[in-house]
């Protein structure tokens, strides 16, 4: 859920790093999984999913990082090579098309919340969702959850990587 002006400004804590998002996120996760609290040293990792094409470096060039993930097949985090910040990171599922952006690193992260709380079968008991909130017990049926706008996005980006196989 993003509200206010369809573009939005990120970057690293040193400054190196700045980008832009063009456009709402597919969707916005509150992941609260053990590998997400693990990596992130926190409670819960909020990600903002955007096609890749819709973010531009505005400044410096991020490090990419490939680490494990929960699903065995890994995935590539960008960090700040100085400060070493987190940016973005793209999953095997989405591949370099989707990237998870990590809505803590806007310069607005207020305008971006969660569409949905994943895994809360592992979120910390202390950790109160609102009421109301859509949650998943692990992982959620994309075509049921997602918007219609975003399901046609998804699809372009189907598309695109099939004819780029072709």
């Amino acid at each position: 859920m993003m509200t206010g002006n369809p573009v939005i400004e990120g970057g690293c804590d040193c400054g190196r790093i700045r980008y832009r998002m063009i456009g709402p996120p597919l969707i916005v996760h509150c992941c609260h999984c053990r590998w997400c609290q693990r990596e992130t040293g926190a409670s819960f990792a909020l990600n903002a999913m955007v096609e890749t094409e819709r973010l531009t470096l505005l400044q410096g060039m991020p490090e990419v990082i490939v680490t494990p993930s929960e699903s065995g097949r890994g995935q590539k985090i960008l960090r700040c090579p100085e400060c070493r910040l987190a940016l973005w990171s793209h999953y095997a599922g989405g591949g370099d098309d989707v990237a998870f952006v990590r809505v803590g690193t806007l310069d607005e992260p207020d305008r971006v919340g969660p569409d949905i709380h994943i895994h809360v079968t592992s979120r910390q008991p202390w950790v109160v969702i609102p009421e109301g909130a859509r949650t998943a017990p692990e992982f959620y049926d994309i075509d049921r959850v997602w918007s219609p706008e975003s399901l046609q996005r998804r699809q372009v980006i189907r598309e695109k990587r099939a004819q780029g196989r072709a």
